[in-house]
């Protein structure tokens, strides 16, 4: 149930300035306003000058720290952050949790729990690893909090971080194509949250009981009326308004040409795709002779399985090229942690591909005698389709301009 903002913002002044305060952030920002700061973290830390509390305000560029005497000057601090009209408030203290969301009446939406993770001595110069999704933050309680998961969360997080400008501002539409069981999904959503953008995210799944599943947990982590997940393929599910955002993070082999088939379809902005499994074009591969002097390079079954993986997403990036995206293909996460590491990163420009590229494109495809399930799923292949030309597809819109 909302409960009354200023009643709520009480609270959690009390739990900002007493002893038990672990950590806390502010970030987001209210319906039709902006606070002067993206994002403020508050701990307390351990100084020769005896006890203080830190606050890290950031502006979207570089990060500000200061660090505030008990009494006075930090009730000053607390108070002026608290005026601000950020739309979130997560504290944690020794003994509870409270997650704030401002909604758009201008309420609270409160979430209270225990604490989520065990209480250190406050300190200010320990040299961690800066993770973009702080380790300790409640979403990896609700989602699990390996080492591995936490690694292969930060680095999809900084992937993300690369692919969106600087000063966007929201609103902000994202999709996650074969969401699975959308620990990504939720990351994604506390990072963009956190950078103070007004977001709104929809998980694809075909498995209903995946979407049941994950709406539970979206209820869970209080993100429900801004997160939501559908039953259905990634090729049919409904999905409306078009995104700004696609991600489709390990889709197995040609689910990952079908979701870059409808971020084309919908112009979206930014396409990021971590292709898992490559089936399709090894056994084209398999079933014709390939062409001189290159048959050393499929004669063996597993040097044939890793040359079609590299001519997949290869294929994959020249035909985003040839749709108008500019394409990145880079590494998701260090290869010790998984074989599957690539992540094609595309941001759509508009762009008319050159006479080279479609060249390339076609004198590939040619000479391997394949027949890429993007190119069929696009139905263009060869060229961006005139606006009008786009194929009609369920819950897309009409291609946006470009950004």
């Amino acid at each position: 149930m909302p409960e009354p903002l200023d009643v709520t913002l009480t609270e959690v002044r009390g739990l900002l300035l007493a002893p038990g305060l672990t950590r806390a952030v502010a970030a987001g920002r209210r319906r039709g306003q902006v606070p002067s700061v993206v994002r403020a973290e508050l701990r307390p830390v351990a100084l020769k000058a005896g006890p203080r509390l830190q606050i890290v305000t950031s502006d979207g560029v570089r990060p500000y720290t200061r660090n505030v005497a008990p009494g006075p000057e930090a009730d000053a601090a607390v108070d002026a952050l608290l005026a601000e009209p950020f739309g979130n408030w997560h504290v944690e203290t020794e003994s509870a949790t409270v997650q704030v969301r401002v909604t758009k009446k201008g309420d609270a939406q409160v979430h209270r729990s225990g604490a989520v993770r065990p209480v250190s001595a406050p300190a200010a110069h320990d040299r961690e690893k800066e993770y973009l999704l702080d380790p300790g933050d409640p979403i990896f309680t609700a989602i699990g909090g390996s080492a591995a998961k936490r690694r292969q969360v930060d680095a999809f997080l900084r992937a993300l971080a690369a692919t969106l400008p600087d000063e966007l501002t929201g609103p902000l539409r994202v999709v996650d194509l074969g969401c699975g069981n959308a620990y990504l999904t939720f990351a994604a959503y506390r990072y963009l949250t956190d950078r103070g953008l007004d977001v709104s995210l929809v998980g694809v799944d075909v498995r209903e009981d995946q979407r049941r599943r994950n709406t539970e947990l979206a209820a869970e982590l209080g993100c429900a009326d801004r997160v939501r997940f559908v039953a259905g393929t990634i090729l049919d599910a409904v999905v409306d308004p078009a995104p700004d955002l696609v991600l489709a993070l390990h889709a197995c082999d040609t689910a990952t040409d079908e979701a870059l088939a409808r971020a084309v379809r919908w112009n979206a902005r930014w396409v990021l795709a971590a292709p898992c499994c490559h089936h399709d074009l090894a056994v084209q591969l398999r079933d014709q002779p390939s062409p001189e002097p290159y048959q050393l390079l499929t004669r063996q079954g597993i040097l044939r399985e890793r040359f079609a993986d590299v001519l997949t997403d290869a294929l994959r990036a020249a035909l985003l090229r040839l749709h108008g995206y500019r394409v990145e293909v880079v590494e998701f996460v260090d290869s010790r942690h998984t074989p599957r590491n690539l992540l094609l990163r595309a941001r759509y420009t508009g762009s008319t591909p050159t006479e080279r590229q479609r060249a390339d494109y076609h004198r590939l495809v040619s000479e391997w005698q394949v027949t890429p399930r993007l190119r069929t799923l696009l139905g263009t292949g060869d060229a961006p389709p005139n606006p009008g030309d786009v194929p009609s597809n369920p819950g897309g819109a009409s291609p946006a301009p470009p950004h």
